[in-house]
């Protein structure tokens, strides 16, 4: 590559996430114009369904701004479930609920980033901070009531994002939330194209968005499994354990598919 071709594709790169972040900001007006529409409303049932689909409509246009395609395969639950999926990504949540109005469930430290943390709260994503017993105790108050207003939950058991290789083992918290509010579990597995979308280690949210924002564009992949019915007696972490064979065995089905393409 000359010169002259670093330079166009650097200014190429800083065009493209201006952009983004400009309909960022946009998106991020317009949907508080809806949650105020909302208002006192927020609280009910009705309210929080709202706020679900408010949720999918915002991680919709998202992606798209982003040029972030998603390829789903698999049927998302009907009624009221908890997913359970790996985790790789600030993406994730944002993928699934593009998805499927649902209610995810995130570290807390993004309750913090500017803007974002705000409207994430605010369209009802349950914050919990890792280790913190009052906290995961609070979450699960909260992911009980999104069951009870028909909403799924979106659960990240990891517990921690990976470069998507492998699945680490699943904590039960909310595994045993399912199992008293007698709901299905559906696993779930995402991959990314680039690789790159890994968001692991020590690495900070600006440098990594501002790598999306600038890039052609991106596809995520989603594989639903089939739910599983635990019985009012069962174990969690053994559920848990089953809910994690099944999202190893998906992500390794998106990893190396069976009957990939012919070449051409």
């Amino acid at each position: 590559m000359t010169p002259v071709e670093a330079v166009g594709r650097a200014q190429g790169r800083l065009a493209r996430a201006g952009a983004r972040v400009a309909g960022l900001g946009l998106t991020t007006l317009a949907t508080g114009v809806r949650l105020r529409r909302l208002g006192d409303d927020a609280s009910t049932r009705d309210g929080a369904r709202e706020r679900a689909r408010m949720l999918r409509d915002v991680a919709r246009r998202v992606l798209d701004l982003h040029g972030v395609a998603v390829d789903s395969g698999g049927v998302f639950p009907l009624g009221p479930a908890v997913l359970v999926s790996n985790h790789v990504s600030w993406l994730d949540p944002i993928v699934v609920a593009s998805q499927l109005p649902c209610v995810p469930v995130s570290k807390l430290d993004v309750a913090r980033w500017p803007v974002i943390g705000t409207i994430a709260r605010e369209l009802g994503v349950v914050f919990v901070s890792r280790g913190d017993a009052r906290s995961g105790a609070r979450a699960l108050l909260a992911a009980g009531a999104a069951l009870e207003h028909e909403l799924s939950v979106l659960n990240f058991p990891e517990g921690t994002t990976t470069d998507g290789a492998s699945v680490l083992p699943f904590r039960p918290g909310m595994f045993g939330l399912a199992i008293r509010a007698g709901v299905p579990l559906v696993p779930l597995a995402i991959a990314y194209d680039p690789p790159s979308l890994a968001w692991v280690g020590d690495a900070t949210f600006l440098p990594h968005y501002l790598g999306l924002a600038g890039g052609r564009g991106a596809r995520a992949t989603v594989r639903i499994g089939a739910p599983l019915t635990a019985a009012p007696d069962a174990n969690a972490r053994e559920v848990a354990r089953e809910a994690h064979a099944q999202v190893a065995q998906l992500l390794q089905e998106i990893r190396c598919p069976r009957n990939p393409p012919s070449p051409t």
